[in-house]
């Protein structure tokens, strides 16, 4: 594990991604993630009280556990990081959130974008290129998505992220959660 990695300096106010001293339990429920950063791939589970977006949304550090990960580039394996037990949200660009990460049921999240409009868009958000459909209600550009909102995190559905053109997602990751604080660029790819 390189020296340093996910951790924050002291006295930047935004927690750590590992910290010194015994580990907690983790508590709440597992839940599998894959998250990217602009150097590695991570997987392993995360232990959240709720829904993935309103955790990363909320901006705190989040215990995880069973953490592997590999170069970005694909120029390595996954390997065990047992190293890891905690991850700063600012730290990831994305999150690939498969179907155990969605504690609704199919109607309660259809009766949630009842009044949202679909977009499909490609998000810059370097080294990352991400397709899919952002849910925005209505009369909300989805130019807006690089402004500063309430929510950290912005779901695209239906959507595949990309490096240097090749997908990096596996089949069936059903949402990619995009940091908005990464996101450089916002192209409308149809309706």
């Amino acid at each position: 594990m390189p020296l340093g990695f996910l951790r924050r300096k002291k006295g930047d106010g935004r927690g750590a991604g590992g910290r010194s001293g015994a580990p907690a339990a983790p508590s709440g429920r597992g839940v599998p993630f894959e998250g990217l950063t602009d150097e590695w791939r991570l997987a392993g589970v995360m232990h959240i009280d709720g829904r993935l977006s309103d955790v990363l949304n909320r901006r705190e550090t989040i215990q995880i556990s069973d953490v592997r990960w590999a170069p970005i580039d694909g120029s390595g394996t996954f390997e065990a990081a047992p190293g890891l037990q905690s991850i700063d949200p600012y730290d990831l660009i994305a999150v690939l959130a498969g179907p155990a990460t969605l504690p609704q049921s199919e109607a309660e999240r259809l009766a949630h974008r009842i009044r949202k409009v679909p977009y499909e868009v490609g998000l810059e958000a370097p080294p990352f290129r991400i397709v899919g459909t952002v849910h925005l209600h209505a009369g909300e550009p989805p130019d807006r998505l690089m402004d500063q909102g309430t929510e950290m995190f912005v779901p695209l559905t239906g959507a595949v992220a990309y490096l240097n053109g090749k997908p990096v997602a596996d089949p069936g990751t059903e949402v990619v959660l995009v940091n908005r604080l990464y996101i450089r660029g916002v192209e409308p790819t149809g309706r």
